[in-house]
């Protein structure tokens, strides 16, 4: 094992003994709620995502119920995060085309998740991965912080920093090693007012 095999190792250890389950943080009942929610959260917090789904998903909780909706009534609901109007518009789109093109059954491929509206490469990859269990290991700007912070990867974007912590940790982590550094990456490694030596993680680097 070499020495970048076991950072690794003893990362994975430290985050399973701190956050043995991994909940995920949106509020969904079904893949297509989830990916709702994860657009939504784009640019806002999982909290305030979370105040404003139960009364959309009340209304339309199926890309069926979705696209009959105006996103004028969409932005009503949403309002309170950021890019209300833009998402409201992808919301509706999307489910137009899920009914449209995948006959209202979510799919389950990068390509096809990416060619809906407003769905990006991190957005498809968080709904492979916790919505139907396919591994992916989704990089959002705090996994990106903590993959160079912990000298995991140099990467100048998501894509790379990807990349790079898929060649580091086995693919069978993924699903669960992204929700845990985002829970640890929050509690104990945050961007402003970050102490490297209390921290748990990047005091023993």
């Amino acid at each position: 094992m070499n020495a970048k095999q076991k950072k690794a190792q003893a990362i994975m250890d430290l985050l399973d003994r701190l956050y043995p389950k991994t909940p995920i943080p949106l509020i969904h009942k079904s893949p297509f709620t989830l990916l709702v929610a994860v657009l939504l959260s784009g640019q806002s917090t999982d909290q305030s995502v979370n105040k404003i789904t139960p009364a959309l998903f009340a209304l339309a909780d199926t890309p069926q119920k979705m696209m009959r909706l105006s996103p004028a009534r969409v932005e009503k609901i949403i309002k309170t995060v950021g890019l209300a109007p833009t998402k409201s518009k992808n919301i509706v789109l999307l489910s137009q085309m899920i009914v449209e093109k995948f006959d209202g059954v979510l799919p389950q491929t990068f390509a096809e998740l990416e060619s809906l509206p407003g769905v990006g490469h991190k957005t498809a990859a968080v709904v492979i991965s916790q919505a139907f269990g396919h591994p992916a290991f989704p990089v959002d700007t705090h996994i990106h912080r903590l993959a160079h912070r912990w000298k995991l990867s140099n990467g100048k974007n998501v894509r790379q920093t990807e990349r790079d912590l898929k060649k580091t940790f086995p693919q069978e982590k993924w699903n669960k090693l992204h929700l845990q550094m985002i829970f640890f990456g929050r509690q104990y490694c945050p961007a402003r007012g970050h102490d490297e030596k209390t921290c748990p993680i990047c005091s023993l680097l």
